[in-house]
């Protein structure tokens, strides 16, 4: 058993749930020691309670420059606009951009509702990449947008610094196709792509599960079903990035930061468009049991109103004997790693947690240490 905090990170294995839930607790206020209760505090009690919150100078002028010029409210008629636009408008703004890669490749496999777009990133050209491991990526969007496209940026970061094939999965979004076709959909491309590697000119012999946000939910939701119906691959690491894991209670992150940090207004749709069952746990990943699930790096925010059912879920985790590594980004927001252009800083925050990453696939040998 092992166990390490450090400000913002805690390994552990097999810790009692009570060590468990006082390392996530100290990396900010307010403590988590039981979530539960936590949950239930109201808006009135939070207002009493004289919390400090601090912010990066540069995640301050980005939430600035938001306040300044706000964005549009996500209606359904928004959606059907976006929806019309070319892939190529899709590109983030606030992300860096794709970079050097020694390959990216576009494949589409039959999904559940009809063929789905994958797109490959990875640093090495197909004569350069051995066997091995590969990332199941989900973009994030609140199941209502979002895109390869979107997460590009993303993706080639996380090739180049996993030294990994990244696979990004395009899924069904609402209000089109509501809960639960971003599942079915995410699961569907898992199982395709551990039997398909030479679709991609290579040979896998794992899964590496990850998403931000929406898509963070998609893995752990994912991880579970392949817990519980193997795929042809093992899944030896989960990487969930600011997840939502919990629909079926408010959790006081959620109220302390809807609005003015990035993910209020029109962030977020106007009305409940995904239309999931919160007692599912295909909706709720938290309501599981997660005995058995793979080792875990957990990513959030301090200033993200998801920030407390990550918190919560890598509590939960380690009280269920996985092996869990979770960072939380002080002063950052919702996001962050999509922002690492408009936020530089968080670009630091990236490499930190893909770092705890590599560290986590070496030491359970799914790939070898430099």
């Amino acid at each position: 058993m092992r166990a390490m905090i450090t400000g913002m990170k805690v390994i552990g294995r097999n810790m009692a749930g009570a060590l468990a839930i006082a390392a996530l607790a100290a990396t900010s206020i307010p403590a988590l020691a039981d979530h539960h209760a936590a949950a239930e505090q109201s808006a009135e009690e939070l207002d009493d309670v004289a919390y400090t919150h601090f912010v990066r100078p540069d995640v301050r002028a980005f939430l600035d420059r938001l306040a300044a010029k706000p964005r549009p409210a996500m209606t359904r008629e928004l959606l059907a606009m976006v929806r019309k636009m070319p892939p190529e408008m899709m590109k983030s703004t606030d992300d860096l951009p794709v970079g050097e890669l020694g390959e990216i490749r576009n494949v589409t496999m039959p999904g559940p509702a009809g063929d789905m777009k994958m797109r490959l990133f990875d640093p090495r050209p197909e004569a350069e990449r051995g066997a091995g491991p590969v990332v199941v990526f989900y973009h994030g969007g609140a199941f209502v947008v979002g895109s390869i496209e979107t997460h590009a940026g993303l993706s080639a970061e996380m090739a180049r610094s996993l030294d990994l094939p990244v696979i990004s999965v395009e899924y069904r979004l609402a209000p089109e196709d509501p809960w639960p076709a971003a599942p079915d959909d995410a699961e569907a491309a898992a199982r395709w792509i551990a039997e398909n590697g030479s679709a991609f000119g290579r040979e896998f012999t794992s899964l590496v599960i990850s998403g931000d946000s929406a898509g963070g939910n998609l893995t752990l939701v994912t991880s579970l079903a392949l817990r519980d119906r193997p795929a042809a691959l093992p899944v030896v690491m989960q990487l969930p990035i600011y997840p939502a894991s919990d629909r079926t209670r408010d959790y006081p992150s959620g109220e302390m930061f809807k609005e003015g940090y990035g993910l209020g207004g029109g962030s977020l749709p106007q009305e409940d468009l995904y239309k999931a069952d919160p007692k599912s746990w295909r909706a709720s990943p938290l309501v599981a049991d997660l005995a058995g699930l793979p080792p875990t790096v957990l990513v959030t925010a301090s200033l993200d109103p998801l920030r407390d059912q990550g918190r919560a879920f890598a509590a939960k985790l380690v009280e269920a004997g996985v092996e869990t590594a979770y960072y939380e980004a002080h002063g950052n927001i919702h996001g962050f790693a999509g922002y690492r252009k408009a936020i530089p800083s968080a670009q630091d925050d990236t490499a930190h947690f893909l770092a705890l990453a590599t560290t986590m696939l070496e030491e359970i040998g799914a790939v070898k240490g430099n």
